[in-house]
């Protein structure tokens, strides 16, 4: 009975390995380390993440090796006698200094990154960031600037059943209005939301705070390189949820002092409107002088 339960266990094993070994690649990002920032605030996270997990493979080598390596040497088979004490007090002063000293040491870079994540203060440009069912409002407190930031009119015709359409490079992930920010100048952004709970998240920049209503989250971010960087609302919102990307294009100073100006400055109007009040001015002026 034991022999035909260790058959089936095997050739269950067996087949699941074979199906595995078939299958096609999963259609997912098989990246192995946190996406290049573009940001310093951005490279210091990184680098802690590093030297976490630098710390945790050399900890995991040194425990498993010395378990792996004490399970061999010192097994019942080689007439190894088990040692009888009851404790030791070098020992447990050893494994209790050691991991308080590595602790402290991840505890100190962190705490540091920490406090410069929320150090919103010395902002060079403010932007109220609104989140609505599904779209981002940004208001820019320092220019008077305020627009809605829709998902693409490509995307959303494209995500019709039955539409046909061929998916574009940034299907889902582009607008009709993006955030507009200069390059090299720290951003703060104040979250909100309309309605539920959002997220505003854009993984170059390492920002991803919730906008939740009737509060104001804040956060920065200070981009280092010109570019169009994209991100996505990071917390289920209903079902509008999948559409609600995020781009930020990161414009020279002068490029970002010409995109401000184009939009405070007072519109011309068409000739054929200013033609017309024209003539309505003249007639209205006409019809007076005759009374």
């Amino acid at each position: 009975m034991n022999c035909s339960k260790a058959h089936g266990r095997w050739l269950f094993l067996g087949i699941a390995a074979v199906a595995l070994a078939m299958a096609g690649p999963a259609a997912a990002d098989w990246a192995l380390d946190f996406p290049a920032s573009a940001t310093e605030l951005g490279n210091k996270v990184r680098g802690l993440h590093h030297m976490a997990l630098i710390i945790c493979v050399v900890m995991g080598i040194i425990v498993f090796g010395a378990l792996g390596y004490s399970l061999v040497k010192f097994r019942k088979s080689q007439g190894a006698q088990a040692a009888k004490f009851s404790h030791s007090t070098k020992a447990e002063i050893i494994w209790t200094v050691i991991p308080v000293l590595i602790l402290v040491g991840l505890a100190i870079p962190t705490a540091r990154v920490l406090i410069e994540m929320e150090d919103t203060q010395a902002a060079d440009l403010r932007i109220k960031v609104t989140g609505y069912q599904w779209k981002w409002r940004y208001e820019y407190l320092d220019h008077g600037i305020s627009f809605f930031s829709n998902i693409d009119d490509a995307s959303n015709a494209a995500s019709i059943r039955g539409a046909g359409l061929e998916l574009h490079e940034h299907y889902l992930r582009d607008v009709d209005k993006p955030m507009v920010v200069p390059v090299g100048k720290k951003v703060k952004l104040q979250l909100t939301s309309n309605d539920v709970i959002h997220a505003w998240w854009v993984p170059e920049f390492y920002v991803k705070r919730d906008a939740v209503p009737g509060t104001i989250n804040e956060t920065w971010f200070k981009a280092e390189k010109p570019g169009t960087y994209r991100g996505q609302c990071a917390e289920l919102c209903g079902r509008g949820h999948g559409f609600m990307p995020i781009v930020v294009e990161v414009l020279a100073q002068d490029e970002f002092d010409a995109w401000v100006a184009g939009l405070t400055a007072p519109a011309e109007p068409e000739p054929e409107a200013e033609a017309a009040i024209s003539q309505a001015s003249t007639a209205a002026a006409g019809g007076a002088s005759a009374r």
